[in-house]
């Protein structure tokens, strides 16, 4: 029996060691192109120094170099999705991209984008995945004044939301651009997952207001009626401000994403609790400048009547 048991375990530790040499050997490929990834990063920042230098040149003024160039930025996007053999998804590799490209613009300069504040909301969320995460980020306080920061050139870029999936156009945005020289220089698409959050330190039993903008309590009214139908809604200017006062008042909740949540360092009391999985939320970049064509674009049109 003991001599047995010894073959079986030397068999095992066989096993183990074997096991053990090939992933020492996946994890020595995985540090060499780990290495050849950096190498490859860095010949590409260089680059991108490199153009800046020769716009420089070109236009003479630093003010009026354009550093954010959104149809080049689609089309190499398109090119890294196209050539995508897996098994990264092309969206995966796409946000990979978009934050390589986001990293090398900030040499230059950072750019800076306005949206609807504080930090934490859904326009954020969607400044960031247009253009990564080496922004300055310009919160206002409604989207009126994302319209105004971007025509007085205090910032050169700002992300608006025009539609939802469920409660459709966002009026304030359409009346804004029914009367701004603002041009459409982009445009995507945000899954918007909603949670009721509450401070850590707040007892569910005595939460007497929930508090978010008028288009989350809308996309979250049927949960709403049904979990918490006698407690005070109160629609305020963004659900980041939601989140705030949450994080300062313990009789209050908000509706309002994850990123507001990790923001103010709120906990979810119920997660998901938007009517429709689906809910999406458009938002457009908004500039003083023209854009080039892409190769895929899109024309809006903004019609208003008399009455």
């Amino acid at each position: 029996m003991s001599g047995n048991s010894e073959k079986t375990v030397s068999s095992n530790d066989s096993k183990i060691a074997g096991t053990s040499s090939e992933l020492e050997q996946v994890r020595g490929r995985i540090d060499a192109i780990d290495a050849q990834l950096q190498t490859l990063l860095s010949e590409r920042a260089n680059c991108a120094l490199q153009v800046a230098e020769v716009k420089l040149k070109e236009v003479g003024d630093p003010a009026q170099v354009q550093i954010y160039r959104p149809e080049r930025e689609a089309q190499i996007l398109r090119r890294v999705m196209d050539r995508n053999s897996g098994p990264l998804s092309g969206e995966a590799l796409a946000i990979i991209f978009r934050e390589i490209m986001s990293a090398c613009r900030a040499l230059e300069k950072p750019t800076e984008v306005a949206f609807l504040g504080p930090e934490g909301t859904f326009s954020h969320a969607a400044a960031l995945k247009q253009f990564g995460h080496s922004i300055v980020a310009a919160p206002q306080p409604s989207i009126a004044q994302v319209f105004v920061r971007v025509e007085s050139g205090q910032c050169p870029f700002g992300v608006v939301p025009v539609e939802n999936s469920t409660e459709g156009m966002v009026s304030l945005t359409l009346d804004r651009f029914a009367e701004s020289p603002l041009k459409i220089c982009g445009e995507l698409e945000l899954r918007i997952e909603l949670h009721l959050l509450i401070n850590p330190h707040t007892d569910p039993k005595q939460i007497k207001r929930i508090y978010s903008h008028q288009q989350p309590l809308a996309q979250a009214r049927q949960w709403l009626d049904t979990h918490w139908p006698n407690v005070e809604r109160v629609a305020v200017s963004s659900n980041g401000e939601a989140a705030r006062l949450a994080s300062e008042n313990p009789d209050v909740a908000a509706v309002a994403g994850a990123m507001a949540a990790e923001q103010y360092g709120l906990i979810r009391l119920a997660e998901n609790i938007e009517d429709y999985s689906s809910n999406t939320t458009r938002f457009l970049v908004i500039a003083r400048d023209e854009v080039p064509p892409s190769g895929n674009d899109k024309t809006s049109i903004v019609v208003s009547a008399h009455n």
